[in-house]
């Protein structure tokens, strides 16, 4: 399912959403001129792509030594998809949620669900597998917003590409209905592939986590003059 946009009009200028995808856009332009650095190591060629995401992505065998990446795999991404869709979201759902919270408290509410995400996944990767495949993107803190977003307008109108046999359509649901739909293929997805969790792919758990994360939290961060 893809969102067009909602039908909630924000009080304010979104500007603490819109600066985040400014940064992680800004960010993926300076990764993807790295893509066609090679270096010739021991275990072979690799991209300077490559190596910056090991070392600015949270891997979590890695993670006592690079506490640091907890922040900043939320800044990166590993493709033009992954960007994309990310910051499309960001930009559809953000705005709201920094208009109930305020705006620092919308980053600070932003970055522990990014935190919740990081966290969960690391657990998972750890016990499961993939305990040295780099996690980055903003889509565990961007599934807290969702989270937010669900809890505080359940019945804000999405208007959304929905998937009907083979083609797509357009829909508008409420937000209970369209982003309780997401978190359940988040679910899904998270329990087929997690045997395969070692080989990379979507960090399925990092949304689950960044979600309930959001969920929960958005009750603490609300402005007292909206409640």
């Amino acid at each position: 399912m893809i969102p067009i946009k909602d039908v909630n009009p924000s009080r304010t200028f979104p500007i603490v959403n819109l600066s985040i995808i400014v940064a992680c856009s800004l960010i993926w332009l300076y990764e993807w001129s790295l893509t066609d650095e090679v270096i010739y190591t021991f275990q072979g060629a690799v991209t300077k792509f490559e190596l910056f995401l090991r070392e600015w992505g949270l891997v979590p065998v890695e993670l006592p030594q690079k506490p640091y990446t907890l922040l900043t795999h939320m800044f990166l991404h590993g493709s033009w998809g992954h960007i994309i869709g990310n910051m499309w979201f960001l930009w559809v759902f953000g705005d709201n949620v920094e208009d109930k919270l305020g705006k620092f408290r919308y980053i600070i509410f932003y970055i522990l669900c990014g935190l919740g995400a990081a966290l969960t996944q690391t657990f998972i990767s750890l016990a499961f597998g993939g305990a040295n495949v780099p996690m980055v993107g903003a889509s565990g803190a961007i599934s807290g917003v969702l989270g937010a977003y669900m809890k505080m307008f359940p019945h804000a109108r999405v208007l959304a590409l929905v998937p009907v046999f083979i083609f797509l359509t357009l829909m508008e649901l409420p937000a209970v209905i369209f982003i309780g739909l997401w978190f359940f293929i988040q679910i899904i997805n998270g329990i087929i592939t997690l045997p395969f969790i070692g080989y990379g792919g979507v960090a399925w758990y990092a949304h689950i986590g960044g979600f309930i994360t959001g969920y929960l939290l958005v009750d603490y961060f609300r402005k007292r003059s909206y409640s």
